[in-house]
């Protein structure tokens, strides 16, 4: 084999280039500007939706593709291109992956209609998903002393903060100053200046290169993933569970997933190690990764509707509103490290799910006038919290896999995010709309037909109210806030006790961080884009939640 070792390290004359002190944080400076992208990307959509609504004129479909392509995507495809980078060279695939995601931006920026536009958020998508991976495994490489990988891990995640905070505030001023496509042509001059830059400072590395790569594998994980996050997407943005658009890719989804299962555990050389899931610290981190998330993006998206739809703040106020948990979980991004060596990942990750239960029970208190200081004081505990649980686990996950599966390894983590964070939306959105429906299903005044409009969401209740007009219509707002409120705390409760359940599976984790010859020689790739406290496409599932709504209003 030429170049790696079978546990994917460099030959020694690649040694000198990447591990000295210096160069070594300098690739990480590379590889947090590729994130930094990736999360700039996702978030800049959010505040750009309304002005390239008002210049393409997408329908409602259309509009939620424009937001969902992207994510979608690259959620189904880090599993294919996490296993080709260990197959055929790591840094290769990321540089196919800057060419992709600069093509796609140039595309997307001047797009002349919302069909074009969806099909270059696509390629994006499979841009994204080939740097995803790719870095992390590289990021592993330069970093084998897991204590210095934690700090590195540490920095990564803060600049996936840094990323969701700043991008609505950058989309802000270039929508406002240029026009909506000039949110996508900023990926151009970095990626100009990253693409010569990671080619000559980055090392190649591979996996093991035993047996033909599994392509008819690879294609069953990209399309059972799609599948599954597209279907319960599609339930979170509110079909009904006989809805077969929804039913159908979901069903069809799982089936491939565990054909995708059971085909790896038959090969001889598969895909992914599927035993790795034998071992408690992996199949439990997997599993406290999944919770996390699913409790905090349904959560976040619901609270994005109450700061704007009950308390009435613009959509550049309920930004800086939810800054507060953004640089929480940047500040615990970067002490994560010191945490997770001095407490070791049992303490850290379930002290974490602690932490974030008792900020959303605390929040709990919301009712419907504003209440600043609570809101400030329970999403820095939010934000400190799941950030402290997710980076635990990324870290304890990855520490278990073989050096030789990083990528897989690193598609595994992104991957149970973006389930986590599609179960999340589907399950904490019936919870909020089952509490939500009965509040406005007899209103006094109220037609039946117009109660059971106004019971879909709470912006069609107020489109309701004003029709009706007079004490009709006054009540029925008065009971659509009501019910809202209602309906939040009850998610809340479901979320908190979701939060617990992660607090308990996490006391299977290793109770100390190995930092021995044995752990690093061991220790996997460094943690996801997703381990940020705040996703990188939540605000793509906040533009779900509302531009779609204007659309139909």
């Amino acid at each position: 084999m030429t170049g790696t070792t079978s546990a994917g390290s460099v030959k020694p004359a690649d040694v000198p280039r990447h591990t000295r002190p210096a160069n070594r944080w300098t690739v990480l400076v590379v590889l947090c500007t590729s994130l930094l992208l990736v999360a700039l990307d996702a978030t800049v959509l959010h505040v750009a939706v309304p002005a390239l609504t008002e210049d393409l004129r997408p329908g409602a479909i259309e509009l939620l593709w424009i937001v969902d392509a992207y994510p979608l995507v690259a959620a189904s495809l880090l599993i294919l291109f996490g296993t080709l980078g260990d197959r055929v060279g790591r840094r290769r695939v990321l540089l196919l992956g800057y060419v992709l995601f600069a093509a796609a931006s140039a595309i997307a920026a001047f797009a002349p209609n919302a069909h074009i536009l969806i099909g270059a958020r696509a390629l994006q998508g499979v841009g994204g998903a080939m740097i995803m991976p790719a870095t992390l495994s590289i990021l592993r490489q330069v970093f084998p002393d897991r204590r210095e990988r934690a700090v590195a891990i540490g920095v990564w995640s803060a600049v996936a903060a840094v990323g969701a905070a700043i991008g609505p505030v950058l989309g802000g001023f270039l929508v406002e100053h240029l026009w909506w496509g000039s949110v996508f042509l900023i990926n151009l001059p970095a990626l100009a200046v990253l693409l010569p830059l990671s080619r000559w400072l980055l090392p190649e590395s591979k996996g093991e290169r035993n047996g033909p790569w599994d392509v008819l594998g690879a294609l069953m994980a990209a399309v059972g993933v799609l599948g599954a996050v597209l279907g319960v997407k599609r339930l979170g943005g509110g079909a009904g569970l006989l809805d077969i658009g929804a039913i159908a890719p979901l069903l069809a989804g799982v089936a491939l997933l565990v054909l995708f299962v059971r085909r790896q555990r038959r090969r001889e050389y598969p895909l992914i190690d599927i035993g790795m899931f034998s071992r408690p610290a992996f199949s439990t981190s997997v599993g406290c990764i999944v919770l996390a998330m699913l409790a905090l993006v349904g959560l976040e998206l619901i609270a994005v509707q109450y700061l704007q739809l009950v308390l009435g703040l613009s959509p550049v106020e309920t930004g800086l509103r939810l800054l507060p948990l953004t640089f929480a979980a940047m500040a615990a991004g970067l002490f994560g490290s010191r945490l997770l060596h001095r407490f070791g990942p049992r303490r850290m990750v379930s002290s974490g799910f602690l932490l974030t239960a008792a900020a959303v029970l605390g929040l709990t208190l919301m009712g419907q006038h504003d209440r600043p200081c609570l809101l400030t004081v329970g999403f820095v505990m939010l934000g400190f919290g799941l950030e402290t649980t997710i980076f635990g686990a990324y870290e304890s996950m990855l520490s278990e896999a073989p050096a030789a599966q990083a990528g897989g390894a690193a598609a595994i983590g992104e991957t149970s995010y973006q389930l986590g964070a599609g179960i999340g939306i589907a399950l904490l959105g019936s919870v909020m709309n089952a509490a939500y429906g009965p509040g406005v299903a007899r209103v006094p005044g109220v037609p039946s037909a117009a109660a059971a409009d106004a019971g879909k969401s709470l912006g069609e209740a107020y489109e309701v109210s004003g029709q009706l007009g007079g004490s009709a219509g006054a009540a029925l707002r008065h009971a659509a806030r009501h019910a809202f409120v209602h309906g939040l705390h009850v998610t809340l409760i479901v979320s908190a006790g979701l939060l617990l359940l992660g607090a308990l599976a996490a006391l299977r984790l290793p109770r100390v961080m190995e930092c021995g010859a044995q752990a690093a020689a061991a220790a996997a790739p460094a943690v996801p884009v997703s381990a940020s406290a705040v996703p990188v496409d939540l605000p793509a599932q906040v533009a779900v939640g509302l531009y779609a709504e204007k659309v139909r209003t």
